[in-house]
Order: C-alpha cells, then structure tokens, then sequence
C-alpha cells in the first residue's frame, strides 16, 4: 500500500482523536480529562473560524502539542513526524507574504491566502517543538551511553579506561573549593581525606588506602607529594618498614637517589631488618647505577642471595643481576688492569648465572647480559643476546633496538643496523621515535652521508616542536617523560652543532649552540661543543676556556678532559706532565674512549724512542677499540 493511502486512512483517526480531545478527552483512549484545554480549542476554533476546516497537517501540529505538553514526548515526536513540512512550508510563505503585502496597502482585493495565520503559527510551533523532542532524545541517548561506557570498560577488562569515562559530578561544588580537573585528582582528593581521618583516628588504619593513592600519584609523576604524605602519617599507623620501602621509592623515582639510599641504609641496619630482601635488593639497584658506591652494592646483592638459599629462583635471579651490574659499574672504577679484568669476568658469570635462574625469560635480565657482551666488545655473543631479547619481548622496547642497531654498528654493518632502526620506526607512534632516528642520523654520519643527517636530526626537532605546541606537557606526560624530552632536544641541537663543525659551516653551528643555550645553561656537552667550535675556527685560547667551563659544570666530563690535553699539546703552553695527567684521568673514568688512547700515544710519541714501546701500546689500544666501537656509546 502506498504511503499517501496510509496516510488517507490515518487522518479521520487523527481528527476524530483531536475532537476527543477538545472535548475534553485525554490522549489515552477511556479516560475523560475533567479539565480540557482550552488553549487548544481555542488555537482550533480560530483555524476553523478562518479556514471553514482543520487540515491534516494542523490536526497533526495540534495533537502533536497536545501529546508534549502531556510529557508524552516519544507520541509527540511520532506525530509531528507525519507533518509534511516541505508540502506546508510554500503555503506558509504565500501566507505570510500576502498578509504582510495587505498590512502595507490596506487592500481588500487581494487573493485569500492559501492558510490562516493561525494555521501558520500552529505549524512553526510544530517544528519548533519537533526540534526540542529531538535534541532531548538525543541528550538523553548521549548521557545514557556515557553512563554505560564505564560499564563496557569494565567487561573489556580495561579499569583505567573505566575511570576515565566517569568525569565528576562538580557542579554543586562552591566557587571557592577545591575543583579537581579530573578523576584522579578527584581520587586523590578523597584518598587523602581518608589518610587526614586516619590521622584523627576517626577510622581505621587501611593499608588499601596507600596502596590506591601511591598508584595515583605515581601516574601523575607525583612521588615527592606522595613521600609527603607517608610522613606525616603518626608513628604507629603504617608498618615501618612498609613506610621506609614506599620512602625509598618516592625518592628514587623522583631522582633523589641518595636520600632513598640512605633510607634503605637505615632500615637495613642492624638495628632494624638487615634481612629484608626487597630492600636488600633496591639498594643494591641504586648503588649499581653509581660506580662510587658499585662496591656497597655488590655487598647488598650478596646478602640478598644469602637470604633467598633455597627460595624462589626468579628472586634468585634478580639478585644476580644486580650482582653483576655492581660488579660491571665496580670495574668501570678500579684502576689496575688485573682488577678490572677479575671484577669483568665477574660480572659475565653472575649475569650468566641470572639468566640460567629465569631459563632467559627475563627481559631485564637477557638485556643486560647482551649490553656487558657488548662492552666488553665480545659482540657475537653481544649480538645473539640482543636478538634473542627482540624475540622475547616481540619488538616492543625501543632500548633493544637501539642495542641492536649500536652492536652491529660496532661490527660496522651500518647499512644492517640501518636497516633495524627503520623497522623499529615503522613499528614506533611519531612521539617516540626521537632516540631512534638520533641513531639513525649517527649512522648516516659514519657512512658519510652528512646532509642526510642533517634531514634526521631536524625531522627530529620537527617532532619535538609539535609536541610542544600540541598539548601541554605538564599534564600530558610524567614529569621525568619531559625532561627526557628536553635533553634530546638539547644532544639534537649539539649533534647538529658537530656535524656543522665538521662542514666548516660555522654560523649555522653558532645557531645550534644558542638554541641549546635557551634550553639548557649549564650543560658540559655544550660547553665542550663550543670549545669544539672555537678550536676549528683556529681560537684555542677561547677554546680552552670553553673546556674548562664545561669541567667546572661536570668535573667528570671524559670529552672535555681529552680536548683539555689535545689543546694544550697544540699550545705547548704546559708540560708534557700536565697534559698526560688529563688524558690520565679521563681513561680512569672510560677506559674504552679511542680518542683519549691515541692522544696519549701521540703524547708518548713527542717523547722519543724512550716512550716508543708506551706509544705503540697506545696507538694499538686506541686502533682496536676504534675497529668495535659503536656510533654511539653502549651506556
């Protein structure tokens, strides 16, 4: 049947409903409203009046009225929509055309117009409240599926995405309170009233409540606020050593690595729990990380292996992995070679022994074996570890790439490494590819091919830049994310300054050595950049000077140190003394550095054939480690 029979059949139902209505009768077949209205009767008399009748589409329009103001808005919405608005809507025109046309020249000769003004007006009306009925449905569908959301997070298993799809209700909050921007400040807010009521002793103690709020400061990067709060909990409330382990780690994460080694000093002495493993192990982590202290750290793991006898082999495991990284930052330190090779093959053997614990499941673990490989320059064994970790972690940690990349750039196949680094980039989003495409542009350099390094590293900055502009970092990221981001940006700027140097374009140089200026002061690498620069113009004085600032900033910079001796030789201002004693040190602190090998050859070399056998020893030294020397250092 066709859609006009329909509605043919349909129209003396309507009328006879209208005139039901304006009878007095409710929308519901049966039942008599005692209280008809009159509005609409009268709305209806006037068309009537003027018009002889009441159209389908004004019938329509009137009941449609009618159903809403009853709050029967789904009826409503399905009257109105049996108004053919693009039939009625020239008619209307004409209407209101001609009445105004007869308002201006007071004729009465003028055509009837097709409507009645109250026609007119019954059907605007009916669009307009079409129009509210469907912006209130959709409304009411909108915040039906934002309360469903949280609900569908949670049958996908994703909780954090489930609290993030439920924003606070605030609005009832005072113009004066506190107003969190989001969930987890919310959380916070009323985790932190929970601690405050603890603190009373209103309630009672719940370890669950610092457990929920370390986890929500720590994804906000706000661990020195967490610390905060640990302290000023009574004594008595939380487990000492619970309060002295969450401490360490707020610390820790928040850079102070001193203060939370010294915490776990405290809590490890005798006096407290000198057996408790996971503090046992942290400290021997943070010690690990700072050749001073390697050799506190190898005595923390080793009491840890002591107290895990017989206990779980993945614990067993992580103590001597941080057995061999002691032992590994230890031998970067000593100075007799006898020594160093001892505490060498100690690290080997106790990162060999991790592995076996955890049958090389352990990422971690896996990569710090294949990173020792490396340094010691065993890179076939460097190399089988770093693909074996690819595999484990299926390509998902830009670190193995990168370790990859560097160790076959060692054994300089830099087209393969190439080659890695680019499939890393297909794999990686466009904010986390800074450090692979910094590899990347070293690789192109030590294949020649400066300009299109010089495409690299400013992709680099590109990305680098939108980030800034795109979101706020403060909020967008953890606090230590920024940073990071910062000093790429800063090593972009002194990359490019070098490959500049090198093409003897010495303003563009100048350029990259004041963007670094802005970001960072007081930098060592940008001092000994400047240096780099001033010397190549022919300025050694100057450059000196810049050599010595960059000292002043980091006493332990081993390029400043080598360009220091390389200078001064130049000059011949100093004894030959005073120069050995510069590339002295700085073999003291990296005794893998090519540069600083072979200008102590060149040293022993200025001193006759009383030095030759020094001087060939050197320049073997510095020949070997260039032939397996990666683009950038392993560490």
């Amino acid at each position: 049947m066709s859609k006009n029979r329909i509605e043919e059949r349909r129209r003396p139902r309507i009328r006879q409903k209208l005139r039901r209505i304006m009878n007095g009768y409710t929308s519901n077949a049966g039942e008599i409203d005692q209280k008809p209205d009159t509005g609409n009767i009268e709305e209806a008399e006037s068309s009537l009046r003027e018009s002889g009748c009441l159209n389908y589409e004004e019938a329509r329009a009137l009941l449609g009225r009618y159903e809403y103001q009853k709050g029967n808005v789904e009826a409503a919405l399905h009257v109105f929509e049996g108004i053919d608005i693009a039939a009625v809507t020239p008619k209307m025109r004409l209407t209101l055309g001609r009445r105004g046309e007869r308002h201006r020249r007071w004729s009465q000769s003028e055509a009837t117009p097709p409507m009645s003004i109250h026609a007119v007006s019954l059907l605007l009306e009916a669009v307009y409240l079409k129009g509210k009925v469907v912006t209130g449905s959709w409304e009411e569908t909108l915040n039906k599926a934002v309360e469903l959301l949280p609900e569908l997070w949670k049958l996908a298993d994703s909780p954090c995405e489930a609290i993030l799809s439920k924003p606070p209700d605030l609005r009832s909050q005072m113009d004066s309170s506190f107003v969190p921007r989001n969930n987890i400040e919310e959380a916070i807010l009323l985790l932190m009233i929970l601690l405050r009521k603890v603190s009373l002793k209103r309630i009672d103690w719940d370890p669950s409540i610092m457990d929920h709020l370390s986890y929500a400061l720590s994804v906000l990067g706000e661990l020195r606020a967490l610390a905060k709060q640990v302290e000023e909990l009574f004594p008595g409330i939380m487990d000492r050593k619970d309060a002295y382990l969450t401490l360490s780690l707020c610390y820790y994460g928040d850079g102070d690595n001193l203060t939370a080694l010294n915490l776990l000093r405290k809590l490890l002495s005798s006096g407290q729990d000198p057996h408790c493993v996971p503090a046992l192990l942290m400290a021997s982590k943070i010690c690990g990380e700072n050749p001073r202290y390697a050799e506190e750290g190898i005595n923390f793991a080793q009491r840890a292996l002591e107290s895990l006898q017989g206990k779980c082999d993945e614990a067993v495991g992580v103590a001597n992995c941080l057995l061999g990284i002691s032992y590994s930052a230890h031998s970067r330190s000593v100075l007799a070679d006898v020594e160093k090779v001892k505490r060498q093959s100690e690290t080997l053997q106790s990162l060999e022994n991790a592995g076996r614990k955890t049958r090389m499941r352990d990422p971690n673990i896996v990569y710090h074996v294949s990173l020792e490989n490396a340094e010691q320059r065993k890179l076939d064994a460097a190399l089988f570890y770093a693909k074996l970790l690819l595999k484990l972690e299926g390509g998902s940690n830009l670190k193995t790439w990168i370790l990859l990349a560097q160790i076959l750039s060692a054994q300089k196949r830099f087209l393969d490494a190439e080659t890695i680094i680019n499939a890393a980039l297909d794999q990686t989003g466009r904010w986390d590819q800074g450090e692979l495409l910094r590899t990347k542009a070293k690789l192109q350099i030590a294949q020649g091919q400066l300009k299109n390094s010089i495409e690299t590293y400013t992709q680099i900055l590109a990305v680098l830049q939108v980030q800034n502009k795109s979101f706020d970092f403060g909020k967008k990221h953890l606090k230590g994310n920024v940073y990071h981001d910062r000093t790429l940006e800063l090593e972009t700027w002194h990359d490019l300054a070098h490959v500049y140097i090198s093409l003897s374009q010495w303003r563009d140089a100048e350029i990259c050595v004041s963007k670094s200026e802005a970001i960072r002061y007081h930098s060592a690498s940008r001092w000994h950049v400047l240096g780099l620069l001033q010397q190549a113009k022919g300025l050694h004085k100057e450059a000196l000077k810049a050599f010595r600032q960059a000292l002043d900033v980091e006493p332990t910079h081993v390029p400043s140190l080598v360009s220091i001796a390389v200078v001064l030789r130049h000059l011949s201002s100093h004894s030959p003394a005073v120069v050995r004693s510069f590339l002295t040190e700085a073999l003291l602190l990296d005794r893998m550095n090519a540069s600083a090998w072979y200008n102590l050859g060149l040293l022993y070399k200025d001193e006759g054939t009383s030095s030759a056998l020094e001087a060939a020893e050197c320049f073997e030294a510095a020949s070997v480690l260039e032939e397996t020397s990666p683009v950038e250092n392993f560490r």
